[in-house]
């Protein structure tokens, strides 16, 4: 039977809240290199910025092209205003759209030759990026230099259709394609170019821990706090802990946590380590014949309470036949504000001879959180990714995609249902007016182009029709999209209906999850776990893009209300 939760409920965000409010740090800090950090600092550097020079270059180029194409269709206008074209019009006109051919010529020219210096610029971008001190700057150069690209080619491509529009009254336009073979430089490039390109992790070259554990040695997994995004992320944490102490880890019952195999494929962790590494607490209880005892129960955090559990949760797992010693607290270690923790930290207070140990909730827990929360993981593993939604739910996201988005689609995951509280808490706040949502959305719409935006929410009807009113781009409405409810004449959320699984709210979030993962583009909520384990399968899949970023990334709400 699965525990009821409300999965709107703020608990996990304000859970998650509390650590990053004692060190003021924000919750949009990645342990890695992520796209949201590279747009930060290119608003952080952008005024010195030697690529800014190029930029002013070719905002003077434009302007040349502007004025060329006004004198020559005032030109126009005057001789189709007297009527009258004799010779000597005739011969100036002529003498006119050759000198303006002359200018683009040179114009064309000029832009090959800043084509070729950001070809050079991406050069040196690769060997800086090499030097972990030139990391940031080489990124900011990199999104600069790409964008700088995509503009170049659209004004390459504009000055070679002025060209023809001139000369085709001429009949010359053989001539300037053989021009062009003589000059153009190779643009070969330009394929692979895009403005929310895929980021390249480069997942091979991680760091990594080999999880080899002993037969007979098992972590019982225990995740209390926070909603199902929260305690995937404790699942995680237990994983790197058991691979540290060579233990299988065992997965929580449904009675007291998250039926986690309705959603996860559990089998698919064993099979990426080719080994068994993980149970389930139905095969931990089979293997001990009934007999389930914690040898040693080592708490991780000893405030607010050891383990960071209540009497309630500790009268769930007694309810199932566990049976424990009393709880030892491993350390002082408060959840408001974690220390700093190392890998030998962990071997000197945890590497215990007891057949089965248990050290409580973790998802608070600072252990190498570079190298944890890193794309990948940071366990030795031959899949993209430990934790991912079930085989059923992948496939169920992909045949929503393709009845209803396609490809080329933006996800959104706009956090809404108490989250006002909790983002007013914050300095400076992450709840925005409606409009103002829009108008960031609107901006991520007009670079990635994409037709449909995927919208996982909560939000209310009411809230949800304003944003639909106001997601406009160049005059067009760009549809919201969201998951309709259970309809026997659609056939893509069949698999769901065959297994039992329609109407389960987490499979329903995974959902949403998957379908944002898969998306082209991902917008997300600051502060929100959900978007955290988005983020997470985004990078471990390739998905992740240069456009993915938090919603109104960088701005202040234009209005706050003020507190109780």
């Amino acid at each position: 039977m699965m525990m009821e939760r409300d999965p709107s409920n703020e608990e996990e965000d304000q859970e998650n809240l509390i650590a990053q409010r004692q060190h003021g740090n924000s919750l949009s800090e990645f342990p890695e290199r992520t796209a949201f950090q590279i747009d930060d600092e290119i608003a952080n550097t952008r005024p010195s910025d030697p690529s800014c020079s190029k930029c002013c270059c070719f905002s003077t180029i434009i302007f040349a092209v502007f004025l060329i194409i006004l004198r020559f269709s005032t030109s126009v206008n005057n001789v189709s205003k007297t009527g009258v074209m004799n010779n000597d019009s005739v011969n100036l006109m002529l003498e006119s759209e050759l000198r303006a051919l002359s200018l683009l010529r040179q114009q064309q020219l000029g832009l090959f030759k800043l084509w070729n210096n950001t070809l050079i610029d991406n050069s040196l971008n690769a060997t800086a990026a090499n030097n972990s001190n030139f990391v940031s700057t080489s990124l900011f150069s990199s999104v600069l230099s790409e964008e700088l690209k995509l503009d170049l080619i659209s004004q390459i491509s504009l000055n070679k259709q002025i060209q023809q529009a001139l000369l085709s009254s001429h009949q010359l336009n053989n001539l300037l394609n053989a021009s062009d073979n003589a000059t153009d430089p190779s643009l070969d490039d330009y394929s692979g170019l895009h403005r929310c390109r895929k980021m390249d992790y480069k997942l091979s070259d991680r760091r990594t821990i080999e999880w080899k554990p002993r037969s007979d040695k098992y972590l019982f997994a225990i995740c209390a706090s926070g909603q199902m995004s929260n305690h995937l992320i404790c699942l995680e944490k237990h994983m790197f802990f058991a691979a540290l102490l060579n233990r299988i880890m065992i997965i929580p019952s449904s009675r007291v946590d998250y039926e986690f195999r309705r959603v996860l494929d559990i089998d698919h962790i064993n099979k990426c380590l080719g080994r068994k590494v993980v149970v389930t607490f139905e095969e931990f209880a089979k293997s001990q014949k009934g007999h389930m005892h914690i040898d040693k129960f080592v708490c991780y955090f000893s405030q607010p309470q050891p383990c960071f559990l209540d009497d309630e949760h500790l009268k769930k797992l007694k309810s199932l036949g566990v049976s424990m010693n009393k709880l030892e607290a491993a350390w002082d270690e408060d959840i408001k504000n974690p220390k700093p923790r190392t890998v030998q930290d962990i071997m000197s207070k945890f590497s215990l001879d007891d057949a089965v140990i248990a050290i409580g909730d973790v998802f608070f827990a600072n252990v190498e959180k570079k190298w944890v929360m890193q794309p990948g993981g940071p366990i030795s593993h031959k899949c993209k990714t430990l934790v991912e939604p079930s085989r059923l739910i992948l496939l169920t996201a992909q045949r929503f995609i393709q009845t209803f988005l396609g490809k080329n689609f933006i996800a959104l995951h706009f956090r809404r249902h108490g989250f006002l509280k909790f983002c007013n808490a914050k300095k400076p706040s992450c709840f925005y007016p409606v409009p103002q949502a829009a108008d960031c959305i609107n901006r991520v719409v007009e670079r990635a182009t994409a037709p449909v935006i995927y919208l996982s929410t909560d939000a209310a009807e009411s809230e949800t029709g304003i944003l639909q009113s106001l997601v406009v781009v160049n005059g067009k409405t760009v549809p919201l999209v969201r998951r309709p409810a259970q309809n026997s004449a659609e056939k893509w959320d069949a698999l769901l209906y065959r297994h039992g699984l329609e109407g389960d709210r987490q499979v329903e979030a995974m959902l949403d999850k998957t379908i944002c993962a898969i998306s082209e583009v991902f917008i997300g909520s600051m502060g929100s776990t959900f978007t955290e384990d988005i983020l997470r399968l985004r990078k471990a899949w390739g998905t992740s893009s240069l456009c993915d970023e938090y919603l109104c990334r960088g701005e202040v709400p234009n209005f706050i209300a003020d507190d109780e």
